[in-house]
């Protein structure tokens, strides 16, 4: 049903049925409730650029992706985080804006964005260590949340972000546990402040159980398959081999166990593996029986409960910043075992 066969059925102008579903005040009460009840029964909405022009809003969310991280678009974590905002946003009535830049106009982007008013607020995604982009937008005045958080950056912003430093330390203790001190660290790109907190949580178990740090088991680079198999090949060509390998990604930790397969070596009895599962919808960690034992956390929840966030500082701009972090379980699947004993 079209906005004129609408008005028809109410007897009223498509002006005033119009002005009536995109929140003009001049409208009577009474005509507002016929008019919105007539539309939820005939399953009728206004379009979204109407109701913006009408209350002053873009009612779209920017997401910025800088041409250097561009894989983002095909990533399997990136897509469920988006899947999920966009549930929000699509339940509020907002809409989705994807904007790729290149690195050195991120900033000025940001700019644009605010000065033609193409969005009511942004999500800004893999904060680096003291991200120069935090301060930009607090001082732009747009509002924004973050998928993440920024060590050392000193405005106050709202974010939502898993603990990674426990969900990390928590995999190693496990590993220890099992009696494993050769334990591998196959991290992501360590200016990310993700990978940051990581680090910091294996290290710092390993020394809390009087373990030294050998930083030849430490890899940190792109989270993909690729990286994964290659950083776990060489490091089994070591004369003292690592009896345990934390990855940063079920993506990475794929090309872990490619590689302990090549090595004509089982996952779970000659090497373990623990690694972090964003439980994502097209790549899935097992059904009953985990494959791999896993610091587990929704990202597609993530983006539904930080785009949430985002909008309510959109509508109560007083309102104090919000913050969330969620704390990881760790699944335990056939992918660890005890350490194997030494000849």
């Amino acid at each position: 049903m079209n906005l004129k066969e609408l008005s028809q059925k109410l007897g009223l102008s498509q002006t005033t049925v119009s002005r009536a579903l995109n929140g003009y005040p001049e409208v009577s009460q009474s005509t507002r409730r016929r008019v919105e009840e007539a539309a939820r029964t005939f399953n009728y909405r206004p379009s979204t650029r109407a109701k913006g022009l009408a209350t002053g809003q873009a009612l779209a969310i920017g997401h910025v992706i800088p041409v250097s991280s561009k894989h983002e678009m095909v990533n399997p974590i990136f897509g469920d985080f988006i899947a999920g905002a966009g549930e929000t946003y699509a339940r509020h009535g907002y809409e989705m804006m994807l904007t790729i830049v290149d690195d050195a106009n991120e900033l000025q982007v940001y700019d644009g964005l605010k000065s033609r008013r193409a969005v009511d607020g942004v999500i800004l995604h893999a904060p680096r260590m003291d991200d120069m982009r935090i301060p930009h937008l607090h001082k732009l005045g747009l509002p924004f949340a973050v998928h993440g958080r920024a060590s050392g950056c000193q405005v106050p912003y709202a974010w939502l972000d898993v603990n990674n430093r426990r969900a990390f330390h928590r995999a190693t203790d496990f590993l220890i546990d099992l009696g494993h001190t050769r334990i591998a660290l196959i991290n992501g790109l360590e200016d990310m402040d993700f990978a940051h907190r990581r680090r910091d949580g294996y290290s710092t178990s390993l020394l809390a159980h009087h373990i030294p740090i050998d930083t030849s088991l430490m890899r940190s680079g792109e989270m993909t398959e690729d990286f994964g198999y290659q950083s776990t090949r060489d490091m089994l060509q070591k004369a003292d081999p690592p009896t345990a390998v934390l990855a940063s990604s079920l993506i990475s930790a794929l090309g872990v166990r490619r590689a302990i397969e090549e090595r004509g070596l089982v996952m779970g009895k000659d090497v373990s593996v623990i690694t972090h599962d964003d439980v994502l919808s097209y790549l899935q960690n097992g059904s009953d029986v985990p494959i791999f034992t896993a610091t587990r956390s929704s990202v597609r929840e993530a983006g539904r409960r930080l785009a949430e966030m985002l909008l309510i500082s959109i509508a109560e701009p007083d309102r104090p910043l919000q913050n969330a972090l969620l704390e990881a379980e760790l699944m335990v699947g056939s992918s660890t075992g005890p350490a194997p004993r030494k000849d």
